[in-house]
């Protein structure tokens, strides 16, 4: 199956956040807590096109034209010393097209567009350590795991 690699687009909003509820569920959410499909859509369209916007992402389409995967990012600074970092928050691609390249091509593309950055200094991102399938691709391509940080988050908005 033939896929392309492009920057996402307003008119990609609709198939963003049909993607997006896939991954929600990919990941184990549970039907009540998937956000409903308008406020998804909104808040897609508001991190990616706002002004300023919040994120970027890279979208996979496929040959008939739906988009099947993602990699959504963001600049980060600083990193080392004064420079900023390209942070790649979430990396999916749909099960119908892993273990053709796809995700590989992606990667290639994100060291792309930071290497192209003046003062981007490095490519970053995490996975669980309970997810096997991401652990071993990232391996696959030669990324070794970094155990110097512990992950922290704090939920705004819930009691």
């Amino acid at each position: 199956m033939t896929a392309t690699i492009r920057p996402a687009e307003k008119s990609d909003v609709r198939g963003l956040a049909e993607l997006i509820e896939e991954i929600e569920r990919f990941y184990g959410t549970a039907d009540a807590d998937i956000q409903p499909f308008d406020e998804r859509q909104d808040q897609i369209e508001g991190a990616l096109f706002g002004s300023p916007p919040l994120a970027s992402a890279l979208l996979v389409e496929d040959e008939a034209g739906d988009v099947v995967g993602l990699a959504a990012y963001s600049f980060l600074w600083p990193s080392a010393g004064s420079t900023h970092s390209l942070f790649l928050k979430e990396l999916y691609v749909r099960d119908t097209l892993r273990r053709q390249g796809v995700g590989e091509r992606l990667m290639k593309e994100l060291r792309a567009i930071a290497a192209a950055r003046p003062g981007c200094s490095r490519v970053e991102w995490m996975t669980d350590r309970v997810n096997p399938g991401a652990r071993a691709f990232y391996k696959s391509l030669g990324f070794a795991e970094f155990d110097g940080k512990i992950v922290y988050r704090v939920e705004i908005g819930k009691t």
